[in-house]
């Protein structure tokens, strides 16, 4: 039997990579349309076997949890670029609208990762999306546009649940996109402008 070259074991690992990414990019792809995508649809339109796939990813939540924590990378570099600055309503309004798109494009990676994963591992995956909703929660209550009468975990908590029901509605067929888009804005919006400046 011929020895192993360095030159194959380069080769392999070169097909390895590739496999994963296959694998990763049919998950989030299938798992964006399904939550309840098998793993061997996964790995039917990623064009590998099943024992491939096994061979990458123990069990369907340790994929989950490689497709979560790429689409939480992804959207974190997007939501970097949107210019929270100036006006609190308007940097909202940017945030909601890229938060949105970001929300859209993954559809039903949320379900899918409550169904596989645990809670923490979930929170954890939105801490850094948290933080900046929060800091600007925080510089547009301070600036007296949003209200101090709830607590300001409830009105995270708010824009996370109208963010995910879009995206559930959207998926059913009630709503387009765009519509979603212009509807998640508007009812977030009216739910932080204070009492007394709602007219």
């Amino acid at each position: 039997m011929d020895a192993v070259t360095d030159k194959d074991l380069h080769a392999k690992r070169a097909d390895a990579r590739m496999n994963i990414a296959a694998i990763l990019d049919s998950a989030t792809r299938c798992l964006a349309r399904d939550p309840d995508a098998s793993l061997a649809d996964i790995a039917r339109e990623a064009g590998v076997g099943r024992v491939t796939l096994y061979g990458h990813f123990d069990s369907r939540s340790t994929l989950v949890a490689h497709v979560v924590d790429a689409a939480m990378a992804h959207s974190e570099s997007e939501l970097e670029k949107v210019d929270l600055t100036g006006d609190p309503v308007d940097a909202m309004q940017r945030l909601l609208v890229a938060s949105w798109w970001l929300t859209h494009r993954h559809g039903a990676l949320v379900q899918a990762a409550e169904k596989s994963l645990e809670p923490a591992q979930i929170h954890a995956a939105h801490e850094e999306p948290l933080t900046r909703m929060r800091a600007l929660l925080q510089r547009g209550r301070l600036a007296g546009c949003f209200r101090q009468d709830m607590p300001l975990p409830w009105q995270v908590t708010m824009i996370q649940g109208i963010l995910h029901g879009a995206s559930a509605a959207v998926h059913r067929g009630d709503h387009t996109a765009d519509e979603a888009c212009e509807l998640i804005a508007t009812s977030v919006l009216a739910a932080l402008t204070p009492p007394d400046a709602a007219g």
